[in-house]
């Protein structure tokens, strides 16, 4: 298979609710969507999801990146032997644009695996299909009225694995673990994020404390790369430490020492793409730490699938999914099919979309509109 060129567009489609978390409040989608065209007329479709406070991307950014390679990555890239090659001559390119290039791998993984007539766990030698998944509700930064409404929501759909996103107020987050509290919830079933909130260790802990022992882990309670001081809040308030943000790259794993006291949070646009992704998974299982696989806030199906080929890749070391909103919380996908959760956030493998065409087994909605981007 010859990939004879790649487009780039947006789909800024908006969001049937405003969501917010310390770092960014979003009403819309913010992403780069990628068409790989093939030489007999293919086409495969991929997703990145930049973020400037993730990875220092953004969507005009990452179309530059795409167009700035994608001569060569044409030409050097027809099987996933030639992608891996790729990747391994272009990782410093790489590791500054991952969005960027997620949105390019997936391209060509959804071409080269409908010119193979395979899915993509088959293509990646991962697994013969995707497996059954459960996804956590997420609980963004918002009002009382609407908080309580949204995890109403969340418990008569039957989730009772929970994310809050901590606000840094402590009357407002010890309100939103309140209903937790009140019903006895077992801590394993509650995380916090805070999304880089504190400067040091000393103000974490003391927030963390007040709030009671309601969750087992915090993910990014310090500024990103802290993992010194991740370690002493994971000391002192007896948590696990979910590295976000402080990990995009497999070598990172080295410094986290004490394994047991570490999740990692494997995004497949943050660590840009599913092949590094699948890195991240195979050197923490090795290692022992467990795998959170996570995703973007408005990321669409194409992003959805992918993620599934990584929680495929290593079931035992995976202990938790998030992602999967699709039309919950999008006014409309990309795809003319929805891979998103149902009752107790439950994704059931027959409810991914028909995968016998090969590839992510998605096509595009006709009624939804890419913005191209090769002008900008």
């Amino acid at each position: 298979m010859q990939i004879r060129c790649l487009k780039t567009f947006t789909f800024p489609v908006p969001f049937k609710r405003v969501f917010r978390h310390a770092s960014a409040s979003r009403r819309h989608a913010e992403n780069l969507i990628v068409t790989a065209h093939g030489d007999d007329g293919a086409i495969g479709y991929g997703e990145g999801c930049p973020r400037l406070y993730v990875t220092g991307e953004t969507v005009g950014g990452c179309a530059a990146f795409v167009n700035q390679h994608a001569a060569s990555f044409c030409a050097d890239v027809g099987s996933v032997d030639d992608l891996r090659a790729w990747i391994d001559a272009h990782s410093d390119a790489i590791d500054e644009n991952p969005a960027a290039f997620c949105a390019m791998e997936l391209a060509a993984l959804d071409l080269l695996g409908k010119a193979g007539g395979c899915n993509i766990e088959q293509l990646l030698g991962v697994a013969s299909g995707p497996p059954d998944v459960a996804y956590t509700a997420v609980l963004g930064d918002m009002g009382p009225l609407l908080y309580r409404w949204q995890l109403r929501g969340f418990r008569v759909r039957g989730f009772t694995d929970f994310k809050v996103k901590l606000s840094g107020s402590l009357r407002r987050d010890r309100a939103k673990l309140a209903p937790f509290i009140s019903r006895g919830s077992n801590p394993a079933t509650v995380r916090l994020d805070a999304n880089n909130l504190w400067e040091t260790p000393e103000q974490c802990a003391a927030h963390l404390d007040a709030l009671g022992d309601i969750a087992f882990a915090v993910e990014e309670p310090l500024q990103a790369g802290d993992v010194e001081g991740c370690m002493r809040v994971a000391q002192q308030c007896r948590v696990k430490i979910i590295a976000d943000e402080s990990l995009r790259l497999a070598r990172q794993l080295e410094a986290l020492a004490e394994p047991s006291a570490w999740i990692v949070n494997v995004r497949v646009s943050k660590m840009g793409g599913i092949v590094r992704s699948l890195d991240v998974v195979t050197a923490a299982a090795r290692t022992g730490i467990d795998v959170i696989v996570g995703c973007q806030v408005g990321e669409t199906s194409l992003l959805t699938r992918a993620a599934l080929a990584v929680i495929a890749s290593a079931p035992g070391a995976v202990v938790g999914a998030e992602g999967a909103f699709g039309t919950h919380l999008l006014a409309r996908d990309l795809t003319d099919r929805t891979i998103m959760w149902g009752y107790g956030g439950m994704l059931r493998a027959q409810d991914v979309p028909d995968r016998s065409g090969g590839g992510l087994g998605l096509r595009l909605d006709p009624a939804a509109v890419l913005v191209p981007l090769e002008d900008r």
